[in-house]
């Protein structure tokens, strides 16, 4: 690897870096008291896995139930049949008018 001499970082005194507190030396994936984390990332994991059940198995009837209560309780398609159609008017009567007198 060479070195650029336009670099935009500029070193750190040795000194100044013994003096620095805290911190990991080195950071790996099995360094450290990871229980926590481990723990965590199962109940995600665990969440996950029933959640995924749950949506396969078709899930909790009680929960379909009100679920088809809320829309209108047609079985899912938004409220129930469309109404039916209007009747046509009726037709007028017919009144016949004779013009012819009669004795």
């Amino acid at each position: 690897m060479s070195k650029s001499k336009n670099t935009p970082f500029t070193g750190i005194d040795h000194m100044q870096l013994l003096k620095v507190a805290g911190g990991a030396a080195r950071v790996t994936a099995r360094g450290g008291d990871s229980s926590e984390i481990t723990t965590a990332l199962q109940t995600v994991m665990t969440s996950i896995k029933d959640l995924a059940g749950s949506k396969n198995s078709g899930g909790d009837p009680m929960q379909m139930m009100m679920m088809m209560m809320m829309m209108g309780g047609g079985g899912g398609g938004g409220g129930g049949a469309a109404p039916a159609a209007a009747a046509p008017p009726p037709t007028p009567p017919v009144i016949n008018i004779s013009t012819s007198v009669r004795r």
